[in-house]
């Protein structure tokens, strides 16, 4: 079982690629490494299915739980539908890898990357789109790579290559770039409000870390005999693409340069030219070579005439500078936006609208005990803002099932996500979990960045202290040969149509995401560059446009939000708030009606509708806490009696008892001839014992009425940090 290794090193960090040991039977196979971390990835490829019209392609990315030496939490005790953060790495896996692949194939094909080891100063995911192309090509089928991706982290000044899990929690950039020898083909980043410049150079150092991992790509498939597979599309229906340009492209050029029309009525004149050319190819005699195409395969009339219609409006934009709708190519859609525009029991609401693109988002308030747990290979396992998108189909004029999240709601909602947590207030001024949910009430291109900007209204709208408010705005590309247009703010067809979907997210400081994808092999730096420049004037006049909605964050809380209190106690203290069972916190939340969360560096966050409650239950907290000494004197009401004493609540939720003894200078036979259940009294603390226990007096202490110590003043509790 001896394999095949390449190791390339990055500022003393090591990756090495492994073929021929494992997973014999796939097409192709290789464990790719770097620390302790290893993540084998296969790539098998089978017969194409009857009707397929599409690349069937399949990414999945597995984590194994005994990777991080954990069994699985679940009532199974077995690993089940992947985690959230194991459907985004898949995700970034495909995008890659998919435009890499011939237009013309129609196999199935399905790469499967497993985490068996990992090692916490090492992320998993990057080193599994690595393999994908490494894979791909072992595995003889058809693909225009080598394709590497590599993490760029920003330390101060430097960027780190590969940075480890704290050091992207420490960092102001998380960027992945993944890219071919033609140039960069992918870019998925969350930024802390930096410069399109400081983006730009981190592309660009990520790019040269890419070069190095295909050339290691191409020395193993040189040693190990592999030629690489790229053979010619096939020709046997070249006659219905010339037969549709020669008798449709007047038409569909004339649909297209009406540009006052709707997206609607474009549509439904382009389906007259469709139907219209079907009825007469079916008019054709049957040993027509393009009515012989259309029989053999029912779908290819469809398929050439969309790219008949792409071909015209790329031609249309890159010779007369015209989009189909009449814009500028830097001109972005009319927007409108508004803020609270359902009833306050929703704690916040934002509608965003971007020409046919309406968002309508909305913030919910919870307690620190709404966090989601994440149950997965990341050592981050608590998150405290979600961000959930849906995509229902009638957003787009369609009928179908409405199922769970696919990997599009998943991966669209963590771009929005992405791109507002830069601007979040820190958690001990601000201790809430927050969710937005946007739902996408109607599309045409753009729907993530419209959650960006719905996502900002509704925060602002529930008052969230926002760092900065974000927008954020989709660019497109159109490139034949050394032509290039940069298209500002894509609808639909324009995404469909065109060679790249670049979001672009950030404040007016900054960027906070970025998301490209490519239908190319690669673009250059300099190409990306000018994406990321222009996108900068249109991100601001959508921003302009919403804070004309709402231009800072209310002041109140929405009455129906929850009210918290968050201090601090002293950690080894905590069992004493919680008690024996819990019943010590369970008495007190049934006392306040609030709910009480403490976490293990003492942070205590008190939840309650009622503020004066919540500052009650602080009270009792903070008294059950406090340190009490020897020969302090406080004035405290009797709560219980027994036989050889009585307690007193000297502070709230603490309690100490004065022995019979210590009632009164004079022998006392019965514990009531002196004191009752509810009398108030002042007591001095006579001892402590070892056991905790709060031992009081009356002896020599003057009551009510008499000249009394003043009673102490009580030790402040530490403020947040």
């Amino acid at each position: 079982m001896q394999g095949q290794t390449e190791t390339i090193s990055f500022d003393g960090r090591e990756i090495r690629l492994t073929t021929g040991r494992y997973a014999p039977q796939a097409g192709g196979s290789v464990m790719v490494e770097c620390g302790d971390t290893a993540v084998l990835v296969t790539a098998t490829q089978s017969g194409g299915r009857e009707g397929i019209d599409f690349l069937p392609l399949i990414c999945d990315y597995e984590e194994r739980l005994y990777a991080a030496g954990r069994i699985p939490g679940s009532f199974m005790r077995r690993e089940g539908r992947p985690p959230e953060r194991g459907t985004l790495t898949a995700r970034l896996i495909d995008r890659p890898m998919r435009p890499l692949f011939p237009s013309w194939m129609r196999d199935d094909i399905q790469i499967v990357a497993t985490c068996l080891s990992l090692d916490e100063r090492v992320p998993a995911d990057v080193l599994a789109v690595t393999g994908a192309s490494m894979a791909t090509l072992l595995a003889g089928i058809p693909f225009q790579g080598p394709m590497a991706a590599v993490r760029v982290g920003l330390l101060g000044d430097d960027f780190v290559l590969n940075p480890s899990y704290r050091e992207i929690e420490r960092g102001d950039l998380d960027l992945v770039v993944a890219g071919t020898p033609d140039g960069v083909v992918m870019v998925e980043a969350g930024a802390n409000q930096l410069s399109e410049q400081d983006v730009i150079e981190a592309i660009d150092f990520g790019y040269e870390a890419v070069c190095e991992l295909i050339k290691a790509q191409q020395a193993i498939l040189k040693s190990s005999g592999v030629e690489q597979l790229k053979p010619e599309e096939p020709n046997e229906e070249e006659t219905l693409p010339n037969y549709l340009e020669k008798n449709c492209s007047k038409s569909i050029g004339e649909v297209l340069k009406q540009f006052e029309q709707t997206k609607a009525e474009r549509d439904e004149k382009l389906d007259a030219i469709k139907n219209e050319i079907t009825e007469t190819i079916e008019s054709l005699k049957e040993d027509h070579a393009v009515r012989k195409a259309i029989a053999k395969n029912s779908k290819l009339l469809a398929n050439s005439f969309k790219a008949l219609t792409k071909k015209l409006m790329r031609e249309q934009i890159l010779k007369e500078g015209k989009r189909v709708d009449g814009r500028q190519l830097d001109e972005v859609r009319k927007i409108d936006a508004a803020a609270g525009v359902l009833p306050r029991r929703v704690h916040g609401s934002g509608l965003f609208q971007r020409g046919l693109t309406q968002v309508l988002s909305t913030a919910t308030l919870g307690t620190p005990s709404d966090a989601q747990e994440m149950d997965d290979l990341n050592p981050n396992t608590e998150k405290t803002y979600l961000h959930h998108y849906n995509f229902p189909p009638f957003s787009v004029g369609e009928t179908r099932p409405m199922r769970s999240p696919g990997r599009r709601e998943i991966g669209h909602g963590a771009l929005a996500e992405r791109a507002i947590i830069p601007v979040l207030p820190a958690k001990d001024t601000f201790p809430y979990v927050l969710r937005v949910v946007s739902e996408v009430l109607s599309s045409n291109g753009s729907t993530s960045m419209g959650s960006v900007c719905g996502s900002t209204l509704a925060l602002m709208d529930a008052g969230v202290p926002l760092k900065a408010p974000v927008s954020g705005a989709a660019m497109g590309l159109i490139k034949e040969g050394d032509e290039v247009k940069i298209l500002t703010d894509i609808q639909g067809i324009e995404d469909f149509l065109g060679d790249m979907d670049f979001k672009v997210a950030g404040t007016e400081k900054g960027i906070t995401a970025l998301q490209m994808d490519m239908k190319i092999t690669g673009l250059s730096v300099e190409i990306i560059a000018d994406s990321i420049n222009q996108a900068r004037p249109a991100r601001l006049h959508i921003l302009e446009k919403m804070l004309e909605a709402i231009d800072t964050p209310r002041e109140t809380l929405s009455p129906h939000a929850p009210r918290l209190l968050s201090f601090r106690i002293d950690p080894e203290l905590i069992g004493t708030v919680i008690g024996p069972g819990g019943r010590t916190i369970k008495g007190i939340t049934e006392r306040t009606n609030t709910k009480i969360d403490i976490e293990d560096g003492g942070i205590v966050t008190i939840a309650s509708h009622d503020g004066a409650a919540a500052e009650e239950a602080q009270r009792i907290i903070e008294g059950l806490t406090r340190k009490v000494n020897e020969g302090e004197v406080f004035t405290g009401s009797i709560t219980r009696i027994i036989p050889i004493g009585a307690f007193v609540e000297i502070l709230p939720g603490k309690e100490g008892m004065i022995h019979i003894s210590q009632l009164s200078e004079a022998r006392v036979e019965k514990v009531e001839d002196v004191v009752k259940v509810g009398d108030e009294v002042t007591v001095r603390v006579r001892e402590i014992d070892n056991r905790g226990r709060i031992n009081l007096t009356l002896r020599g202490v003057p009551q009510h009425g008499e000249d009394s110590h003043p009673e102490p003043t009580p030790t402040p509790v530490a403020p947040l940090n």
